[in-house]
């Protein structure tokens, strides 16, 4: 049994809880918001995030986060993605210096355009052998009921893949082992951006073909761009890449796809964010990721084009039209 500490109490933060919890682990959540860390303690539910599910009572949360760290023999985070470096500062005099730290954050840092895994290592001087990720085709609303599911299991140290692998496998949850670190976390960052654009097509009006293209190309987009900076091409093949992109751009419980589709139906990213009122992360990645293949070279014009929608700076139909237009040969 690992006591394991989750920093987040939100949807996802909490159904890993219940994952970790089946497999047979300790688990205390950490969480900001008193009434639904008092909930997740008293009531066994976390309405907020998580409506009609009753949690394992052996599930527990605080708001203490010095306490949870003092639990922990290994650190979850799950928490957004662009709150990572603020909470890390605030946390590091009091963060542990051995323990394993595991992101499930999928995204880019706005600013620096570091990944999450460089990010804990630039707040918290961290080696790159304490760090791993959880990604993949996880809809928290799915796995929590408990449904089929599958995500990898990425990290450079073969102790941390081992040590998820234990810590996250259930009858309902299989976890596929990964060392190509890098090109998992860049397929979990950019996904958000492609299931965006997927969404605006939807919101437009078009259909699968035109979904089909978005996914398609816009995979390819992300494949020659993780290669860029060391990744293995084929693990954007895998379920971190092709598996989290088709779950993301298809499903209406995703974020982004809603958002997108918002977007693409009224043009305004305003109404967007009024109707969509949780972080949707593509959001705010699309231009870090864009960032990220100006340094390199690398041809994104769907990136591209989703970094200009959401910056206001090109509405949807001049958008389709300009990937329209694209040269092909750019695209090879």
């Amino acid at each position: 049994m690992r006591k394991v500490a989750v920093l987040g109490s939100g949807a996802w933060g909490t159904t890993l809880g219940q994952v970790m919890v089946d497999s047979g682990q300790q688990v205390l959540i950490w969480g900001r918001n008193k009434k639904v860390v008092r909930e997740i303690n008293r009531r066994h539910s976390n309405r907020r995030f998580l409506k009609g599910i009753d949690l394992p009572r052996e599930l527990k949360a605080t708001t203490d986060i010095k306490a949870a760290l003092e639990f922990a023999d290994v650190i979850l985070l799950a928490i957004p993605a662009q709150t990572l470096r603020e909470n890390l500062v605030s946390w590091k005099s009091f963060f542990p210096a051995e323990l394993p730290v595991l992101s499930t954050l999928k995204g880019i840092e706005v600013e620096t355009q570091f990944r999450m895994t460089e990010v804990v290592q630039d707040v918290l001087s961290v080696e790159q052998s304490r760090l791993g990720i959880i990604t993949g085709p996880n809809l928290a609303s799915e796995i929590i009921m408990r449904q089929p599911a599958g995500a990898v299991a990425a990290s450079e140290n073969q102790q941390n893949i081992d040590l998820m692998v234990e810590m996250f496998s259930t009858n309902y949850f299989r976890i596929y082992p990964s060392s190509d670190l890098i090109g998992c976390e860049f397929a979990g960052a950019a996904k958000s951006v492609i299931a965006l654009a997927v969404g605006i097509a939807v919101g437009m009006g078009y259909g699968e073909n035109t979904q089909g293209l978005m996914i398609t190309r816009g995979l390819a987009e992300v494949a020659k761009l993780g290669e860029a900076y060391g990744a293995n091409p084929l693990t954007f093949l895998g379920l971190a890449g092709i598996g989290d992109l088709v779950a993301s751009a298809q499903s209406p419980l995703s974020r982004n796809r809603s958002f997108g589709e918002v977007l693409g139906k009224t043009g305004s990213i305003a109404k967007a964010r009024t109707q969509v009122v949780k972080t949707v992360e593509g959001v705010y990645s699309a231009g870090a990721m864009l960032e990220l293949a100006h340094r390199v070279g690398v041809e994104a014009p769907i990136i591209e084009v989703v970094s200009d929608v959401v910056a206001g700076t090109l509405n949807p139909k001049d958008a389709v039209d300009r990937l329209m237009k694209v040269s092909i040969k750019a695209e090879i």
